[in-house]
């Protein structure tokens, strides 16, 4: 594996492509020496598949060159009852097999079809993910707080206490749209994802109560919801990975149980060991698309100051949002 891992790298060089912005992660102008010459292997790498396949998923897992260990959690959203936009179990399955991971929920704060324990693990059966792996909603019995360095509006983030029970986090999201944050990516699928309902609340309030979503500015809960990353980041350490999928690109989240059906077509699977660097790539890759259905997803982004968080995480300290885009296809 290792040497299959190494001439993947080898063949990895020859296509890489640098990123900073949209201009540079999508610019097809450059020669084979400029690109090279411009290489920075002091940058995070982001590794890319324009084909969205079980295949893929699984060699951009290997792309990324870190192993799993110990006891897995592969943390993705078993979508809410009605909607139809989350990963599906068939593409995931060969990935959550070769990690040997389980999924891993928190229940939402908002009602709906996930809100309890029994409701939510019926729902990931209903959408097919118990049949495939074990799922385990890890605040069905409490919670744990994680402490956050250096942020301003919350001293500790609040999880399910199972998460405590994993040596490994695969952080595999569904990038799209989101009606609060302007867009989900790995940085909301580790601080509203891995919360528990209660910790959801305090993201959402800013801080200030896990009984109610509160009052906060658009800025204090972009920038708390990072801060609860940094919390995850921090516990994890090195054995955390990030994998997004840019398909079914709805203004909505998979929250919703009845999103909007995406205006745009596909983009492909993303992976890095930087949350920041992928989810800019994302967003950058959207923005320089030639396919003007973007238009609805980057307003949906612009209206609710998404970047901000991208910003302010980079500010936290927990990732960089200049990257190196790797095309393996």
């Amino acid at each position: 594996m290792n040497l299959k891992r190494e001439f993947c790298k080898f063949l990895m060089a020859m296509l890489v492509v640098t990123g900073s912005g949209c201009a540079n992660a999508q610019d097809k102008s450059q020669s084979p020496e400029s690109v090279k010459s411009e290489r920075n292997d002091s940058l995070p790498k982001v590794y890319m598949f324009s084909e969205i396949s079980s295949e893929n998923l699984v060699k951009i897992y290997e792309a990324l060159g870190r192993e799993v260990i110990g006891r897995v959690a592969v943390k993705l959203s078993t979508g809410e009852p009605g909607g139809h936009n989350f990963l599906q179990p068939s593409l995931i399955k060969d990935l959550v097999h070769e990690v040997k991971g389980t999924i891993v929920e928190c229940n939402t704060a908002y009602g709906g079809g996930r809100s309890d324990t029994q409701s939510h693990w019926q729902a990931a059966k209903d959408h097919g993910f118990t049949a495939i792996a074990e799922v385990d909603i890890m605040d069905a019995e409490g919670e744990i707080r994680l402490p956050v360095e250096g942020g301003k509006h919350i001293a500790y983030d609040i999880v399910g206490s199972h998460y405590a029970n994993y040596d490994f986090t695969v952080v595999l999201s569904h990038f799209k749209g989101h009606a609060m944050a302007g867009f989900g990516g790995a940085i909301k699928n580790i601080s509203i994802g891995i919360a528990s309902a209660n910790g959801k609340r305090w993201i959402h309030s800013g801080g200030t109560s896990t009984a109610s979503w509160g009052n906060p500015t658009q800025e204090e809960f972009l920038e708390t919801m990072a801060e609860a990353a940094k919390a995850v980041v921090a516990h994890c350490g090195e054995n955390i990975l990030y994998i997004s999928v840019a398909n079914n690109l709805s203004v909505d989240c998979d929250c919703d149980s009845s999103p909007e059906d995406p205006k745009m077509g596909d983009i492909g699977i993303l992976a890095s060991l930087d949350p920041v660097a992928l989810d800019r790539a994302c967003t950058d890759l959207v923005r320089s698309s030639e396919d003007h259905g973007k238009i609805h997803l980057i307003e949906r982004i612009d209206s609710r100051n998404g970047m901000h968080t991208l910003d302010y995480a980079e500010q936290l300290g927990i990732g960089s949002q200049k990257y190196e885009l790797i095309r393996l296809d």
